[in-house]
């Protein structure tokens, strides 16, 4: 059997976010001085996400640690894409690019912003945010949880990221509270539900 023919090289890559995303994106509030606020908003981004089959269930935020200014939220658009690497760190730590007006967003130059997400990067999305400028990351899920709930593949993470994230200048924050435990609620919601079964199934 001839195989078929591949479509012409594209000429670019453009990824925009979903409707209700941007309905999202508009009603989010502007600024967000908590750790509690800000793994709500992820973790309802992440069950919304799920909900309208646009991706994983991964949500993140970048917030400026001096003012609370609201840069970005994004979520997992891997499904909604059909590109692999639109993770929702990638994504958020992207939009957030792209509001600001440049790759850097200012641990270089003396500007705290934080990634907030309501899981443990993956391998993936270590190296992302490790040159995006971003000067903490906070999370709630680790990668051994969010594997054991989810069996999703979070990639040779490693044993010493924290470390290694710190040793450049990024502070990391496991959050234990209230945001934590609700985040792995609706991991195993989700698990429970069988919705996670289609985006982990197509190789994401």
């Amino acid at each position: 059997m001839t195989a078929p023919a591949l479509a012409p090289f594209p000429t670019e890559l453009r990824v925009g976010v979903p409707e209700w995303l941007r309905a999202a994106q508009l009603a989010a509030p502007t600024q967000l001085h908590g750790r509690a606020e800000r793994f709500a908003l992820v973790t309802d981004l992440a069950t919304r996400n799920v909900e309208e089959g646009t991706g994983g269930p991964f949500a993140a935020l970048v917030v400026d640690e001096e003012s609370g200014d609201v840069l970005s939220i994004g979520t997992n658009l891997v499904l909604h894409s059909n590109v692999s690497s639109m993770h929702a760190e990638v994504v958020t730590i992207g939009l957030a690019h792209a509001r600001v007006g440049t790759w850097n967003l200012g641990r270089d130059v003396g500007r705290r912003r934080t990634l907030v997400v309501n899981a443990q990067p993956c391998v993936m999305c270590l190296g992302a945010l490790l040159w995006s400028g971003v000067s903490a990351v906070e999370f709630a899920a680790d990668c051994a949880t969010v594997e054991r709930i989810t069996g999703f593949d979070e990639g040779p993470v490693p044993s010493d990221w924290q470390e290694q994230l710190r040793a450049r200048g990024i502070d990391v924050h496991q959050e234990h509270g209230v945001g934590a435990e609700h985040a792995l609620h609706r991991f195993r919601e989700l698990v429970e539900s069988g919705v996670t079964a289609r985006y982990n199934g197509d190789g994401a």
